[in-house]
């Protein structure tokens, strides 16, 4: 859910709430209680980013930034929210040609858990191409080193590849 929704929600409760105290159900008063304190529970912990990760998915970059832009404090996310957050938003910040700012969600996306290994991965390589691109060569090594211990896809190891040799062009 989106704010808003999230404000409907307990707008919603918050009316059953006031009538289920007028005809003294404390029972039902428990439930909306406990339903209020999930919406808001999950509005710190959750925040929008499976919907910023759903239009990210259809390459919808103009929506995912702005359900990203909803989450006030990320720090409070939930590490496997958070880990999403920050690479939707180095994505974002790449795309933008931001790069400074891409290095440095990719930087805290590679210090998250991860599910799976294509998906740290996918924030290893983009960070070897950040490095590559503003010509730290010393740090692409590293990132291609992490990122090869990895289970990766077929597609990542090609994308390996080119780095490995671009950066051997250049050096």
């Amino acid at each position: 859910m989106n704010t808003r929704s999230r404000m409907i929600v307990i707008g919603i409760a918050l009316t059953f709430l006031l009538y289920a105290i007028y005809e003294k159900h404390y029972n039902i008063i428990i439930y909306i209680l406990g339903l209020i304190g999930y919406v808001i529970w999950s509005h710190y912990r959750e925040g929008t980013v499976f919907l910023a990760t759903q239009a990210f998915h259809k390459q919808d970059y103009e929506k995912t930034k702005a359900l990203l832009a909803e989450i006030k404090d990320p720090d409070k996310l939930r590490k496997r929210r958070r880990n999403y957050y920050e690479f939707m938003m180095g994505n974002i910040a790449l795309k933008e040609e931001r790069i400074d700012d891409a290095e440095y969600h990719f930087q805290l996306a590679s210090r998250l858990p991860w599910k799976r290994d294509a998906e740290k991965g996918f924030v290893l390589i983009n960070l070897a191409n950040i490095s590559l691109r503003k010509r730290n060569y010393d740090r692409v090594p590293v990132y291609i080193e992490r990122a090869s211990k990895l289970k990766l896809t077929e597609r990542q190891k090609a994308i390996i590849e080119k780095i490995e040799k671009e950066l051997n062009k250049q050096s």
